[in-house]
């Protein structure tokens, strides 16, 4: 009840930022679209991380302002790769959405080297060359991001175990941040990332027992 006392709504609505408003409204649009598997979540893609450039750039959250570059980038491979296979699965005479997979074992290896490599050196370089006071958490979801967008150009069931981790740490970061909105939002997103991860495990079954 104390908590609920010392929670000034009026006070928290004057403090949003119209850019972290706007982001959010994106955000939302983007999580139901992935949740749904639509090919339409690469267009919301590409406006989302123009969005969240500014932000970052203005809390200092440097790691993730440059991540939103490497979005745009991998926004325009995933669609890309999305489209080529729609085409080949319309030329197959099959249903045009990509199929949804699982991915090889034998990437994993490689995925997890990778990442150590990218987690330490962004955490070293945001430690030491920026003033980023949470470097390595920054660097962690950075990271992690990176994993994410390119298991889910490829349509890989296991984007969502990433996104879960990467939505509770970040969740935790903007409410530090002051980021109260886009820190909900995170909140939101690890709840649906959950959901996501069975209804594509539902949507990769049905696709399986239609090519049978």
């Amino acid at each position: 009840m104390e908590i609920l006392q010392g929670f000034d709504m009026l006070s928290l609505l004057k403090g949003l930022d119209i850019v972290e408003v706007l982001g959010v409204l994106v955000g939302l649009i983007y999580l139901y679209q992935e949740y749904k598997g639509s090919i339409y979540l690469w267009i919301t893609g590409i406006i989302m991380p123009v969005i969240y450039i500014k932000l970052y750039h203005d809390t200092g959250l440097y790691a993730d302002m440059a991540c939103n570059i490497y979005y745009l980038l991998a926004t325009i491979y995933g669609l890309t790769v999305w489209l080529l296979a729609r085409k080949k699965q319309k030329e197959a005479g099959k249903k045009e959405e990509m199929p949804i997979t699982s991915m090889p074992t034998t990437y994993w290896l490689g995925i997890s080297i990778f990442s150590v490599i990218i987690f330490f050196a962004i955490g070293y370089g945001l430690a030491h060359y920026t003033d980023s006071t949470v470097p390595y958490l920054d660097s962690f979801t950075t990271t992690l991001s990176i994993v994410g967008m390119w298991q889910l150009a490829q349509k890989y069931i296991e984007q969502w175990f990433v996104w879960i981790a990467v939505d509770l740490v970040s969740t935790g970061l903007y409410f530090y941040k002051g980021l109260s909105l886009t820190a909900i939002l995170y909140l939101i997103y690890s709840i649906i990332a959950l959901a996501g991860y069975f209804k594509w495990r539902s949507m990769m079954q049905d696709m399986t027992q239609e090519d049978t």
